[in-house]
């Protein structure tokens, strides 16, 4: 409602700047008006109701007489007002005249203005003091009254107004609307303030008021459309120019410059259906406000500015992290996928231990970092909805996405080069293992053949006797048996290195070489053996007598002796097991060999039993000569010696298997070691998932309760640290101990680490997600209880309890909370509320929605119209005006980003505020 004005005296006579609102019983309606503050209001009011009434084509010369009929009157509140009043009466009689005023009178009175002892009569009759008290009454109402700046209005306003304007220049100190504007320099300030171009200040002296005075009359009426309402001389002539007089000039500035154009907010309105919530109510009903001038309009765009400017330094420093993350998992993937082999098992080891020194050392650090740059974004995000700014985008590739699937890949990387280690490290222990027991087949294959072509090849049977003959053949025999015997050796030595072509040893050419020797040697020898036979046959008849024990010796003691060689390979054959159960197999095999001992040394005293028959047989019969066995190679010397040796390797074999039980066993220890810390470790991080999904939805507290009782989890999952590291400790000794599998636990080391992983991920993320709706509730003005509400809300309509509402519910929570949804509206809202179109709504999104509806924000209309009450209503704006209304850095900022005016009218240096606006809130694609 409009304030209403009590004029008792239109006149002020001395009194203090506000008697004229004084009521009428407080009022002297004796006191005559100052002569000289009646001459100053004479011209200015007739030069103010001049300049509204030119618009009609008209104008008045004596302000008591024009009025008398109230034709003009009647005209000149059409003209201020905009509005129609009842059609005049057109005749001269008095009555008719009376008629005219009070319908001016009447229209004054509707506009809530209270006019106190003015009547149509004294108008009529042109009563001075009356027609200057009723103008300005009109003044008052329609030019001065609507003035409002930063919560002040009328009178107040007019003047915060010009001592905002004026406070930059010297010499000038406005305090009232009377002697302060005697020396002519506030309003030639007010000039410049605005139109720098039209005075120039800082040439203008104190000391020259009437100069002063004439200049600003002459520019405002010349330039600014402000005519002349008073005279220089009658100012400095008298001690206390005329307020009304003043004010009524003045005002034409503030009209000229600033405007009055008052706007209403939307909130109200918009937000009526909320009225069932009186607390939201009550909270949108505080938003009505009016269009600032020219210094609000400046601290809007400050305001924006400044929170464009930190939301730049927040993306900067997104794009910058997030390049360092990339470029990180870009060197390291690489490395991960160099699946090349070593050659050697110590190599291998040393790439082991550099892989465990990366997980230790190097990755840690950039979880932090990925963590960090997901609440930095979530953080940057909410800023840009709070502040009504579009999100932000960063650079392709740059997503969170993008790096959330970056760093999977370096996980998957990671696994890969994990299980290729391991499987690379059996690979090179087998081959190890086959080349060795390579290396002792053929050593000893070799050494049995070594001097067998020099045998074969001998020419000995040429010149010897039948019996000689005969003796050859038969030893040869003995030999054909030992070659058969050694047929299954070289089978095994080709067996061998094949497996090590197969398993690409790195030294297999020398095997192949080797192998292919044996072989070599092995046809030649049954070719020369072949040969040497059909030699002893053609000879056979000539051989007549050949000493059976002999022959008897060579059969038997050739198997005895394969079979002592054999039992000593197998006695030193290497072994290689996993788990106990294998140890155990490979002793009993063993207990099952010892057990056949005595019937291996049976046999052997029945050999040497043949030895001690020829013996005897020798001194019975007196046999002289060499009693060598001409059929066998094999001593009884050498069979002695090979059955110590094996009788040695036995308990040897004893120990070895032994030993290898008990590392068995040590290494069992160490999987149940395992197994029991990670049987808890495992579960532990489960439930500490749990819990922090219960506080991050727990309606008991506040939010700020919420958060400490997060960062007391987040200090418990901290101290728990120790209990990983004690785990990867147990999780070294396992590898180092080449231990591949654990059937105790179902947990892996790659299992705990990524539960330890994403448990330090949620706590930070749950954490964030706490702090960005304290942000947003204070950022917004949000009651604790307004918050505890929306979750209340949230939590009713979350009917699957999984932290998010799907379409329908969200709907049917509008529905509840008063919305008149149609389709198009609906689909408008889930646009704002999921973006990505996920199908489900979170709490932050819905959080993000409510205080988007209920709390005025900023908008690109808002900065342009500021914008462009900077720019005198032009619709663009120049640099030197930003840089007098702005602060330095803001100014400069503008400057720099505007892009060039190309419209109608525009002026070299011309910038483009509409287009900066709308871009600032990601209406345009500048």
């Amino acid at each position: 409602m409009m304030n209403q004005i009590d004029l008792s005296d239109p006149y002020d006579n001395g009194y203090e700047p506000d008697d004229y609102m004084m009521p009428e019983e407080e009022w002297d309606r004796d006191l005559l008006l100052d002569p000289a503050w009646e001459k100053q209001q004479r011209k200015t009011f007739t030069a103010w109701c001049n300049s509204h009434l030119r618009k009609a084509g008209t104008q008045i010369e004596n302000i008591e007489e024009d009025f008398r009929n109230g034709l003009k009157l009647m005209l000149l509140l059409e003209v201020i007002s905009g509005e129609r009043l009842p059609k005049p009466d057109r005749g001269k009689m008095r009555f008719h005249k009376i008629a005219n005023v009070n319908k001016a009178l009447d229209f004054i009175t509707s506009k809530g203005v209270k006019l106190v002892s003015i009547g149509a009569e004294e108008i009529v009759d042109g009563n001075v003091k009356m027609t200057l008290g009723m103008i300005w009454t009109i003044i008052l109402r329609f030019a001065i009254q609507d003035i409002s700046v930063e919560q002040t209005s009328a009178k107040e306003g007019l003047l915060l107004w010009c001592q905002r304007k004026t406070a930059p220049y010297r010499n000038v100190n406005v305090q009232n609307f009377h002697v302060s504007w005697k020396d002519g320099l506030a309003l030639c300030a007010l000039i410049h303030r605005h139109r720098p171009d039209l005075i120039d200040y800082a040439k203008l002296n104190k000391d020259d008021p009437l100069g002063n005075l004439n200049l600003a009359f002459d520019i405002a009426e010349k330039h600014l459309d402000i005519p002349k309402m008073l005279d220089a001389e009658d100012i400095l002539n008298t001690p206390k120019p005329d307020e009304r007089a003043i004010m009524t000039y003045v005002s034409c500035f503030y009209h000229a410059f600033a405007g009055a154009e008052q706007v209403m907010c939307f909130a109200c309105a918009r937000f009526s259906r909320f009225s069932k919530y009186p607390s939201i109510h009550l909270y949108l009903s505080s938003y009505c406000v009016s269009l600032p001038q020219a210094e609000t309009a400046a601290n809007r765009i400050c305001k924006v500015l400044g929170v464009n400017q930190e939301n730049e330094k927040l993306m900067e420093d997104y794009e910058k992290l997030a390049s360092e993350l990339l470029e990180w998992i870009r060197r390291t993937i690489p490395w991960l996928e160099n699946r090349v082999p070593e050659k050697t098992m110590s190599e291998m080891q040393r790439k082991l231990e550099d892989f465990r020194d990366y997980r230790r050392k190097h990755k840690p650090p950039k979880v932090q970092e990925k963590c960090q740059l997901e609440i930095s974004f979530n953080t940057l995000q909410t800023k840009l909805r709070i502040s009504n700014r579009p999100a932000f985008m960063p650079s392709e590739g740059k997503m969170v996405s993008d790096i959330a699937s970056a760093w999977q890949g370096l996980e998957q990387a990671e696994k890969g080069y994990e299980e290729w280690l391991l499987t690379e490290i059996r690979r090179l222990e087998r081959l190890d293992h086959l080349a060795e027991k390579f290396r002792q087949k053929a050593t000893n294959h070799e050494s049995w053949a070594a001097g067998k072509e020099e045998m074969l090849t001998r020419k000995d049977y040429e010149s010897a006797s039948l019996m000689e003959v005969r003796a050859l053949l038969r030893k040869h025999e003995a030999f054909e048996s030992d070659l058969s015997a050694h047929q299954d050796r070289v089978e095994q030595i080709a067996a061998i290195a094949q497996e090590l072509n197969e398993l690409d040893y790195h030294d297999v050419a020398s095997v192949n070489q080797r192998c292919q020797s044996i072989c070599d040697l092995w046809d030649h020898l049954g070719t020369l053996t072949q040969k040497r036979r059909e030699s002893l046959e053609r000879t056979e008849k000539l051989l007549e007598t050949v000493e059976q024990l002999f022959l008897e010796y060579a059969k038997r003691s050739a198997p005895f002796n394969n079979w002592m060689e054999g039992a000593m390979e197998d006695l030193q054959d290497m072994f290689i097991v996993h788990t106990i159960e294998e140890v155990q197999t490979l002793i009993a095999a063993h207990e099952q060999f010892k057990a056949t001992l005595p019937e291996a040394d049976a046999e052997r005293q029945a050999i040497l039993g043949i030895q001690q028959e020829v013996l005897k047989i020798s001194q019975n019969y007196g046999i002289r000569g060499d009693l060598t066995n001409p059929y066998s190679t094999i001593t009884t010397e050498e069979i002695a010696i090979k059955w110590d040796k094996v009788k040695k390797l036995v308990p040897q074999r004893d120990s070895a298997l032994q030993e290898e039980l008990a590392q068995q066993h040590a290494n069992e220890r160490l999987r149940r070691q395992f197994a029991a810390q990670a049987n808890l470790i495992g579960p532990w991080i489960q439930a500490r998932m749990e819990e922090i999904g219960r506080c991050s939805m727990a309606m008991g507290g506040t939010l700020e309760d919420q958060m400490t009782q997060l960062k007391q989890c987040e200090h418990v999952i901290i101290s728990y640290k120790p209990n990983i590291d004690r785990l990867e400790g147990d999780h070294q000794l396992i590898q180092e101990s080449l231990i591949f599998d654990n059937k105790h636990t179902n947990y892996t080391m790659e299992h705990i680490r990524v539960g330890w992983e994403l448990l330090l991920t949620t706590v930070a993320r749950t954490i964030n997600e706490i702090e960005t709706q304290i942000l947003t509730r204070d950022a917004k003005g949000i009651s604790q209880e307004q918050m505890n509400e929306f979750r209340s809300s949230f939590n009713h309509f979350d009917r699957k309890k999984n932290g998010a509402m799907d379409s329908d519910d969200f709907r049917a929570c509008l529905i509840s909370m008063g919305y008149d949804l149609g389709e198009v509206e609906f689909a408008r809202i889930m646009m704002l509320v999921d973006p990505n179109t996920s199908g489900v709504v979170s709490f932050q999104s819905f959080i993000d929605f409510m205080t988007r509806e209920t709390a005025d924000t900023d908008t690109a209309e808002q900065v342009i119209a500021s914008f462009r009450i900077l720019a005198a209503d032009k619709p663009y704006i120049l640099a030197d005006e930003l840089r007098r209304e702005l602060p330095p850095d803001q100014a400069e900022y503008c400057i720099s980003r505007m892009p060039p005016y190309s419209g109608p009218g525009a002026l070299p240096g011309a910038l483009d505020y509409t287009a900066f606006s709308t871009a600032l809130y990601g209406e345009s694609d500048l």
